[in-house]
């Protein structure tokens, strides 16, 4: 397993596949539901197997200089239980450092709250509910 910055129309077929699938089609959402207005400004980081297929995703946008904020983790369903998410967050907390950032935000699903913790988020309030089903949280922590 290694982490990439996609960087080519190929490697962002796969990052934005991934991140359909995880992410929007479990609830039927429509395919282009998985992109956001600000993509072409984020740091993208897609876990690649060693096959070279897409394993897991997850996105870093700076809010201000000194405030980053994780969106989009998803990770595929047969190599979801392997810490491969951790994988991703301490990739990406890292490139938040070396861009000058302090703290990190995210809005965790409310099944992804304890893997958040474990890896040093705290949750600061219950913020929305996603499709009208899916609870969320506004989690941070400081680099």
């Amino acid at each position: 397993m290694k982490i990439i910055e996609p960087a080519t129309p190929e490697q962002f077929t796969q990052y934005y596949r991934l991140r359909y699938q995880t992410l929007r089609q479990p609830w039927g959402q429509p395919e282009g539901s998985e992109r956001a207005d600000d993509d072409a400004t984020a740091i993208h980081a897609l876990l690649v197997d060693n096959a070279g297929e897409a394993a897991g995703v997850c996105r870093l946008h700076l809010n201000t200089p000194q405030e980053g904020q994780l969106r989009f983790m998803g990770i595929r369903a047969d190599q979801q239980g392997k810490q491969l998410g951790n994988l991703l967050l301490q990739y990406l907390e890292e490139r938040a450092r070396t861009l000058g950032a302090e703290r990190l935000t995210l809005q965790a699903r409310e099944n992804a709250v304890n893997f958040y913790r474990r890896n040093g988020y705290e949750v600061l309030e219950k913020t929305y509910l996603l499709f009208g089903s899916i609870q969320h949280y506004l989690m941070a922590k400081q680099l």
